[in-house]
């Protein structure tokens, strides 16, 4: 019990960082200086106004010192990050499997959300994703690299293909080079395989969502929804249930 509350502690503190890595990142500014500061006045956040998700209820949502709104995206990506930790905590133990997948399932959420915003995934994250998660993958997570390194090329090669031939038909971008290079990511993490799980999964969820969002917005088919968050959120699924689907397909129970 101990351990389980640590580490949603500890998610909920590593969930504050990754809403600095959100904010920072697509403005090209410094993950790391200056502090954090309220992104409307400035001012440095003081260390008893920045308890991860506590904070922002004490505060009712508003600065200290300018009294300008925060958003509901920080306590919300800090409880997000925590309910994950836990929830690899309990599937791997302290372990370096569980670091390996927390420290994926944190670049994922990153991704998520800067893709929701401004509909772009940082190429700093997947680039160099795309060869350290290959790597964790074979020597931690014991994928054989042959099926790693196939997954990152079948999983950027399904997505290039798919992209390039809608823009061919549409004589418009239906999808950005961001999401290829992500889903490269992920199957160089979880090998070639798993595409067929985290590819349905995405599918599915985006449809659903993407319809709706049309429904409720009155959009035609032309309404962009960034694929990103979906990507990520099947490859986080992936983490609890890829295997039990990979049974049930191949071996059918």
């Amino acid at each position: 019990m101990i351990l389980n509350i640590f580490s949603f502690v500890f998610g909920a503190v590593v969930g504050s960082f990754l809403n600095v890595c959100i904010y920072r990142l697509p403005e090209k500014e410094s993950i790391v200086r200056p502090l954090s500061r309220c992104p409307h006045c400035k001012k440095s956040i003081r260390f008893y106004d920045n308890i991860p998700i506590i904070s922002f209820f004490i505060l009712k949502g508003k600065c200290r010192d300018c009294s300008e709104k925060i958003s509901w995206q920080y306590p919300l990506v800090e409880l997000i990050t925590a309910a994950f930790s836990l929830l690899i905590f309990v599937q791997f133990g302290l372990s370096w499997m569980f670091l390996v997948h927390f420290v994926f399932t944190c670049v994922l959420i990153i991704i998520a959300f800067i893709d929701l915003k401004h509909q772009i995934i940082p190429d700093v994250l997947t680039l160099p994703g795309i060869p350290v998660f290959f790597l964790l993958a074979v020597l931690v997570v014991k994928v054989p690299w042959q099926q790693s390194l196939l997954g990152i090329i079948i999983g950027g090669g399904i997505l290039f293909v798919i992209a390039f031939g809608y823009e061919v038909i549409t004589k418009r971008e239906g999808m950005g080079g961001g999401d290829i290079k992500l889903l490269a990511m992920i199957g160089g993490f979880f090998g070639w395989k798993a595409l067929i799980f985290i590819l349905l999964f995405s599918s599915l969820t985006g449809a659903l969502v993407g319809i709706s969002a049309m429904i409720i917005k009155k959009q035609d088919m032309k309404y962009a929804v960034p694929f990103g968050p979906f990507l990520a959120a099947a490859a986080v699924a992936c983490i609890f249930w890829g295997d039990t689907f990979m049974r049930f397909i191949l071996i059918g129970y």
